[in-house]
């Protein structure tokens, strides 16, 4: 497992996530892709003091009320509780997401993903043109075989993911 972190168009952080068996073509071929989608690949820490390692546990609508949920959360030690029209997403710390999961999958039932993300502390704005770049390069990034995830702080208003 790697990480390569560097910033795309805008001055957008992206941490790149990557399991490989050959370092130095992996690190070739997220080099390549970053230059020729108008990034640049930085050194290890030079994006990643923008965001917080957090464990991410998402249940559907349908996993109960929004004050049964937050209940569930705050009682299994979780951080924050976020909703929305695509169901819930419960917020802890990474060291704790196997109780905090065990916890919940205990009072709501088993949850659709529990995982360790990348969650910025910042996010940075896009208008249509910056977003459509970011887009293929973090497209291009996803499409290498040995990359595993992407996760970048970009912030895109309703009206220009309507138009991408």
């Amino acid at each position: 497992e790697i990480r390569y972190e560097g910033y795309g168009p805008n001055g957008v952080a992206i941490i790149v996530e990557a399991m490989t068996d050959n370092r130095n073509r992996t690190a070739s071929n997220v080099r390549s892709t970053f230059t020729k989608r108008g990034g640049n690949l930085g050194e290890t820490g030079s994006v990643a003091f923008l965001f917080d390692r957090k464990g991410q546990i998402t249940y559907p609508n349908e996993a109960g009320s929004e004050d049964d949920v937050m209940m569930a959360a705050l009682e299994a030690g979780a951080e924050d509780v976020e909703s929305g029209e695509d169901g819930f997403v419960v917020w802890c710390a990474d060291t704790d997401l196997n109780d905090v999961s065990a916890a919940l999958e205990a009072a709501l039932g088993e949850a659709e993903s529990t995982r360790l993300v990348w969650r910025p502390q910042t996010t940075t704005e896009l208008d249509l043109a910056a977003a459509q770049s970011l887009m293929k390069l973090i497209e291009a990034l996803e499409d290498d075989d040995d990359v595993q995830s992407v996760t970048a702080n970009m912030e895109v208003s309703d009206e220009v993911m309507a138009q991408l």
